[in-house]
């Protein structure tokens, strides 16, 4: 890291991948800290969560103080162009991330169909809501997450891997590294949103406009899985156009990647 750099965008391109590590090692040591404090915090999984990101978010601001520009990121963020392509990127990456339970549910309601004594997998159940863990998931995943992994996957790992391999191969190492945090069955429409914002990042040397739409897709994702509104559209009749839209965003996500990074990729041969 070049601490001369006065510039936020350029003073965070030039941290390294060994910054990232020790700075890891240090969250990591810290929170070990807190737990041993605080054992309260290592009961509570989302209370964890939330003092290791805030810890990795300090650390963070620490390397990036005494920097400038950061409120001319604020401005780029809400100009039409930019808002138009933050929803968009985000909407067609939420209808993907949507494809697979879709096609499972079609798929468990066909055979439903064929065997009366079928039980489905996706009824929706009434549950009780712990509205503490609620608020701790929402802290944790809305606001921390978004913050931390762009500035981790998009802002060091991409920034110093492009340097080494290339922007495509950068894009796919960095974007598979993100996918692998995540649960099994979203590790593909992780991947897909990982690249997505690897070019969001390209395009406008702002790492805030990919933090805004990690913000959005997860205050949306927590929306969905709270309130099972996903389970519902996934119910017969509603599968069936839900299924359409589906693949329909899958195929415009699709054409966007490929469509933006042969852009990119042009541009910085």
């Amino acid at each position: 890291m070049d601490k001369s750099v006065t510039d936020f965008n350029v003073r965070l391109r030039t941290i390294q991948i060994r910054d990232l590590i020790v700075g890891i090692i240090i969250t990591v040591i810290l929170s070990g800290i807190a737990v041993a404090i605080f054992p309260e915090i290592y009961e509570s999984n989302e209370l964890f969560f939330i003092v290791f990101f805030l810890i990795g978010a300090i650390l963070f601001i620490w390397a990036l103080r005494g920097t400038r520009g950061l409120d001319r990121n604020i401005e780029n963020l809400f100009e039409d162009s930019n808002k138009k392509e933050i929803l968009y990127v985000f909407l067609i990456n939420l209808l993907f991330a949507s494809l697979f339970m879709l096609l499972i549910s079609t798929a468990d309601i066909i055979s439903g169909f064929n065997d009366p004594n079928w039980i489905s997998m996706w009824d929706i159940e009434t549950i009780n809501v712990d509205a503490g863990v609620i608020i701790l998931e929402a802290i944790g995943s809305i606001i921390f997450a978004p913050i931390v992994e762009e500035l981790v996957f998009r802002g060091v790992l991409f920034n110093r891997l492009k340097i080494r391999t290339g922007i495509i191969p950068a894009m796919l190492i960095s974007s598979f590294l993100f996918a692998i945090g995540h649960d099994f069955g979203g590790m593909t429409s992780a991947f897909m949103f990982g690249i997505c914002m690897c070019i969001l990042y390209l395009k406008t040397d702002n790492i805030l406009i990919p933090m805004s739409v990690h913000f959005i897709n997860n205050l949306v994702a927590t929306i969905l899985e709270t309130t099972q509104i996903d389970i519902f559209l996934a119910q017969f009749p509603l599968v069936i156009p839900s299924l359409i839209i589906s693949i329909i965003g899958s195929v415009l996500l699709i054409i966007y990647i490929i469509k933006e990074a042969k852009k990119l990729k042009n541009e910085y041969i």
